[in-house]
């Protein structure tokens, strides 16, 4: 076995025996060194998927970069150093294009009108001298755009959003984007996945699951499932709400009605309140009026009483007992956090404003 003084002599000689520069110190095979080009993580997650590239970043350091440094019409590692890699923890689509999940070199094939973007089985090489074609997962042609001066070469995640997002490659004043794109079925397999680990044994994991299928008006019937087996659990006021709007979803409105019903008695005094505002802010009055009184009724002694009472007393008129249901709610014991909120109803209540609007 040679040892790595015989290692790095041999590459000496082989740097002056190729006409390189002789005053260029080989890189250490046995020290990790500074590096004029430094290497940087991107990452971003889309979903439930997180996209990882890996990369050096060469500087511009005043040299003519397109169609010089970097040929036109040649493969290029898209960075320096190592293979500049790019890993999806789940099956993603590139341009359109399908691709499984796992890590893959990224090479790029520049021109002046478009570049092709190689995704390759082949990720620990160092850059492209040993890129082979044959070892190609995809290929993709994107357009380059104009940039703003980007001395150092990055990777940006731009146009996020809850599906997708555009993996780009800034450098000197040039964009490279390519979309990257993630169902929402992969999502739900993960989701999957997580319910047969430990968030089985909890009403949480379910109802959580459940409450994902409601904000992503998605997959109701699977999250219905869902939100059942949590409630089977343990009755409690959220899951029975994450039963409702998926119930309300799926367009059986007297089902959502039982289900609310029943997680209204189960509800304490600060649950019940919240559900009313939001119904406020969602400009149902009445029904946010109907759950102040539900609130004001079964918890009169609690502040979050108090401040129900005073609400149902202003959607009444009734300014002046609206006022004192505040100083009693001040005496009650208001949370400190709760204060300058409360000190802005006053305000309203004493204006006679429609505080319930």
């Amino acid at each position: 076995m040679h040892s790595p003084k015989t290692v790095r002599v041999s590459l000496s000689l082989a740097i002056l025996l190729s006409g390189a520069a002789a005053i260029t110190r080989a890189q250490s095979l046995v020290m990790s060194l500074p590096r004029p080009s430094q290497r940087a993580v991107a990452i971003e997650r889309i979903g439930l998927t997180d996209i990882t590239v890996t990369y050096h970043r060469p500087l511009v350091g005043g040299r003519k970069v397109w169609g010089s440094i970097v040929p036109y019409g040649q493969v290029w590692r898209a960075g320096a150093n190592e293979n500049t890699t790019i890993e999806f923890t789940d099956p993603v689509t590139v341009e359109g294009q399908p691709l499984a999940k796992g890590i893959y070199g990224l090479h790029m094939i520049p021109t002046a009108e478009a570049w092709t973007v190689i995704f390759s089985k082949a990720a620990t090489s160092w850059g492209s001298f040993s890129y082979d074609q044959k070892e190609d997962a995809l290929r993709v042609t994107v357009k380059p755009q104009p940039s703003d001066l980007h001395e150092a070469l990055a990777y940006d995640f731009d146009d996020v959003n809850a599906d997708s997002a555009l993996v780009t490659l800034r450098w000197e004043k040039l964009a490279v984007p390519f979309r990257v794109a993630v169902g929402k079925e992969t999502a739900f397999e993960n989701i999957r996945q997580q319910l047969r680990n430990s968030a089985q044994y909890s009403w949480m994991g379910w109802d959580d699951a459940a409450g994902y299928c409601v904000s992503a008006k998605t997959n109701l019937d699977e999250g219905l499932r869902w939100a059942d087996r949590s409630i089977q659990m343990e009755e409690r006021f959220e899951n029975l709400m994450t039963k409702a709007g998926l119930l309300l979803a799926l367009n059986r409105g007297p089902e959502a009605a039982t289900a609310r019903s029943r997680a209204l008695e189960l509800g304490n005094a600060l649950q019940i309140y919240s559900y009313s505002r939001q119904l406020q802010n969602e400009k149902k009055k009445q029904e946010a009026i109907e759950g102040y009184r539900i609130v004001a009724k079964r918890f009169p002694e609690h502040w979050i009483g108090h401040v129900a009472k005073a609400r149902v007393y202003a959607a009444e008129g009734d300014f002046e007992k609206a006022l004192k249901e505040i100083e009693a709610a001040k005496a009650a014991g208001v949370p400190e956090p709760t204060k300058p909120s409360l000190e802005v109803l006053e305000r309203r209540i004493a204006n006679k404003e429609d505080v319930n609007g």
